[in-house]
């Protein structure tokens, strides 16, 4: 969460020094909060600056609390018992992670990294219970945020299994990080792009070599165009008709 007011803070970071004055308070879970839930949600929080690189929990570990991504951006990730890493989606500022952990009183089922210097506010798991207790419009929102969390596994879930081919699996995860991170611009549309060709391969079950191929083509199709931290998608119809066959 934000502030329009710019603080010196480390990484070149600015402070965001309350949820009541946060600029992306339209998008968060807390958003759109009564001031009184707010304004105990500030002060219970627990505010910390991360490098690209950072971990804030590990898969398996017991969920000491919640994680508010207030600037910067990060990464989930799960692991398989012979070391592969797979990346399962970014994360982008305003995102809550670990909550169906603490809900559930249950270890971490990710891995969450941060991918480029961010500020986080954290929660421990006990205050957050007590939080939640207290304000029932909380309850509201944390129950929707987590009916998006198992519609968007059942997404992940049915493009692995149903898509007819690879270019097809592709073609879906960029669309679906767009829909949950795009950004429109006058090249495109944005969307934030830190995962390693591996890392891609690993998500939608191909080899390294494969989504470098794939991605080469979607280029040199003028579908997608790769700059620096993003990827822009130029043709997203042209990549929903790929979803297909």
């Amino acid at each position: 969460m934000r502030n329009a007011v710019k603080l010196p803070a480390p990484y070149g970071l600015a402070v965001i020094e309350s949820c009541l004055t946060c600029v992306l308070r339209e998008e968060g879970l807390f958003c759109r909060l009564s001031e009184p839930a707010l304004r105990e949600l500030s002060a219970i929080r627990q505010t910390a600056f991360y490098p690209a690189g950072a971990v804030l929990f590990v898969e398996g570990e017991s969920p000491r609390g919640l994680f508010i991504l207030c600037s910067g951006e990060a990464r989930l990730s799960s692991s398989s018992k012979d070391g592969r890493i797979i990346t399962l989606r970014p994360v982008r500022a305003g995102e809550v992670l670990g909550l169906s952990s603490v809900i559930a009183n249950g270890a971490y089922a990710v891995t969450a990294e941060i991918t480029t210097p961010a500020q986080v506010n954290f929660i421990p798991r006990a205050d957050f219970l007590h939080y939640l207790a207290a304000h029932p419009e909380v309850m509201l929102r944390v129950a929707e945020h987590l009916s998006m969390e198992l519609h968007r596994a059942w997404e992940q879930t049915r493009m692995l299994a149903l898509a007819p081919n690879t270019r097809a699996k592709l073609a879906q995860l960029l669309l679906a990080w767009a829909n949950q991170h795009g950004q429109p611009t006058a090249d495109g549309l944005r969307v934030p792009f830190h995962m390693t060709q591996e890392q891609i391969g690993a998500a939608i079950g191909a080899s390294r070599e494969t989504v470098s191929r794939l991605l080469s083509d979607l280029k040199r199709r003028r579908l997608i165009r790769v700059k620096g931290g993003s990827v822009f998608l130029l043709q997203p119809e042209a990549l929903q008709a790929l979803t297909v066959g």
